[in-house]
């Protein structure tokens, strides 16, 4: 009998802890650093400073969860952290020359898809690998940004309604927060309950096989740039309604943390499965582990050392279970 027959003859139970280990192992840490930060400061579960972690974590979770669908492609987008700037400062510009701000709001979020679109053509239709073109886009969204801006931030003044976009609140939740939770609903509903989503899901499992039996595979790999276009677009609105103003050094690093989230939150580099409620996990993990350490008065330059560490850990963890995976629960029988 084969490894594979075995397990399948499992129990329920296990088969559901196998198949949600790595959500499990995500959720159990990320209480363990609620519980260690709530231990060892005293501010850290006040509900000021709660609100606070979720105002904060709603940029990540929102690219995260677009990045998950990226990632499930096997494909990867470093340009994310130019995007949110690119669009902060555009915003900042357009408000300022005086753009109704719901307008202002919906050509954002366009130009986010066009420049998603743009990466996802080169990268689906052209065949260069995504992280040549996503870490060529890094540069030259940043590089726009700063043209356009001179390096300076620019203010945004006199637009109520769109400073409520990220500093507002809807029954004691911040709105970014409640902006944040739609979209995680709409990914997980998307990718476990749609024809798009499966199709994500089988063109990183394998493009040509998706190919054969019918699937656009190539506009499938260029559609999850456009989806994380419109989601880095999203997330720079909300930076600048948060802080009133527009700058091309908004979102630093930015797409690091958001890489991190989602391979923390079990998706496989490798495509082919991920997960969005690992992703959220992840995302809360980030800003939790980011909040406590200044609680701590521990410096942030030291936030980005952790955050790498953890990309290495989880990739290096996510190989390891995709290997044991293949040799155990797939390999071949007697």
């Amino acid at each position: 009998m084969s490894a594979y027959t075995e397990r399948s003859q499992g129990s329920p139970w296990a088969d559901f802890l196998s198949e949600q280990a790595q959500v499990l192992s995500i959720a159990f840490f990320f209480l363990l650093c609620v519980v260690y930060f709530a231990a060892t400061t005293d501010t850290f579960l006040t509900l000021g400073n709660l609100l606070n972690v979720i105002r904060q974590a709603a940029p990540i979770l929102i690219v995260a969860v677009a990045m998950t669908f990226v990632i499930i492609t096997g494909g990867i987008d470093l340009s994310v952290g130019s995007q949110v700037a690119l669009v902060n400062a555009v915003a900042a510009i357009v408000l300022s020359a005086g753009l109704p701000w719901p307008m202002a709001v919906v050509a954002m979020l366009c130009f986010g898809a066009l420049i998603g679109l743009g990466q996802g053509w080169f990268v689906a239709y052209q065949g260069i690998p995504a992280f040549i073109v996503t870490l060529a886009g890094l540069s030259m969204l940043r590089g726009v940004a700063l043209y356009l801006t001179q390096g300076y931030s620019i203010p945004i003044q006199g637009v109520p309604g769109f400073f409520a976009l990220g500093r507002g609140q809807l029954l004691g939740i911040p709105l970014p927060a409640l902006i944040a939770i739609a979209v995680a609903i709409l990914g997980y509903v998307v990718i476990t309950a749609t024809r798009y989503g499966r199709q994500v899901v089988a063109v990183g499992s394998n493009m040509e096989a998706a190919r054969r039996v019918g699937m656009p595979a190539r506009w499938t790999i260029a559609s999850v740039y456009v989806v994380s276009g419109v989601a880095s677009a999203l997330a720079g609105l909300l930076i600048a309604a948060r802080l009133g103003s527009g700058s091309s050094n908004a979102a630093v690093g930015f797409e690091l943390q958001v890489i991190a989230a989602v391979v923390l939150g079990g998706t496989s580099l490798m495509g082919g499965r991920g997960t969005i409620v690992g992703t959220i996990l992840g995302a809360l993990t980030i800003a939790v582990i980011g909040n406590g350490l200044i609680l701590m008065h521990i410096s942030p330059f030291f936030t980005q050392i952790v955050t790498g560490a953890i990309i290495l850990i989880a990739i290096w963890l996510n190989t390891r279970i995709f290997t044991a995976n293949f040799r155990f629960g797939f390999g071949k029988g007697k």
